[in-house]
């Protein structure tokens, strides 16, 4: 009996290390992919002067020119780099068919009171705030500019007990380490950058549905407050929130490799 406890233990032990050293691999930070939101057909949220989507694309842009230089040894992907419209099926799609470590969603957000302000980094959850519920069903409404959107997204139903069930078991693994980044974002924004943080919140975002990696989704300021909309379309500014976003990246990966 003394000899088979022995066997067990030696096995266990053996798992453990096994098992420890698959959980490390796993987190190294090896590819990114950056999303910037809207784009083609689907402008986004409309300022005075701007469109979102022409918005999104260069600070995605700057954001991975950013992470190239700075971290050469991360792959870096994106959903577009053009004026094109990829569904937000696809956008996922194209994370988790190149076993994404991240995904990182650009936005600007929109407010019918133009005195508001500041930015917001979500994550997939179960929103308690009819505000933020707002803002998922903004940003949800460009699966209507889809073809066969009824078909595509017959399983994405944020109102159903199934899909809340599905998405308490699914989503955990992942909410805790978006969480992570999301605040470390939300922090450099605040302190680094000078723009209003308004939090790091939860809600249920296609976009961030189907994706089997880390997620957010980041309203990097309000396109219908007229300074702010002026600030997010100065080339210095965009660099300041791209810059920004890749310092709480690279603090991410330094925290999950070295723990």
């Amino acid at each position: 009996m003394r000899y088979f406890n022995t066997f067990i233990l030696l096995v266990f032990t053996l798992f453990l290390t096994s098992f420890n050293s698959n959980c490390y691999s796993q987190y190294k930070l090896k590819t990114i992919v950056i999303d910037p939101g809207h784009g083609g057909k689907d402008p986004g949220s409309i300022g005075k002067k701007s469109y979102e989507k022409n918005i999104t694309l260069p600070i995605s842009l700057e954001l991975g020119r950013i992470i190239k230089e700075n971290l050469p040894g991360i792959k870096i992907i994106y959903t577009r780099n053009d004026d094109s419209f990829p569904s937000l099926y696809k956008r996922a799609e194209i994370a988790n068919k190149n076993d994404a470590d991240l995904f990182i969603s650009i936005h600007c957000d929109s407010f019918s009171d133009t005195s508001v302000n500041g930015s917001t980094t979500f994550l997939m959850g179960l929103s308690k705030s009819n505000a933020n519920f707002n803002v998922a069903k903004r940003e949800n409404s460009s699966i209507f500019l889809e073809e066969n959107f009824k078909e595509t997204y017959k399983d994405f139903n944020p109102n159903s007990s199934e899909s809340v069930m599905l998405l308490s078991l699914t989503q955990k693994a992942k909410i805790d380490n978006s969480t992570i980044l999301a605040n470390l974002i939300e922090d450099q924004f605040s302190k680094r950058v000078g723009i209003r943080s308004r939090g790091v919140k939860q809600d249920v975002f296609q976009v961030l549905w189907n994706t089997t990696m880390p997620s957010i989704l980041i309203e990097t300021g309000y396109i219908t407050n007229l300074e702010e909309e002026k600030k997010l379309n100065n080339k210095t500014h965009q660099v300041y929130i791209a810059s920004a976003i890749f310092r709480a990246i690279r603090d991410y990966k330094n925290y999950l490799e070295s723990n």
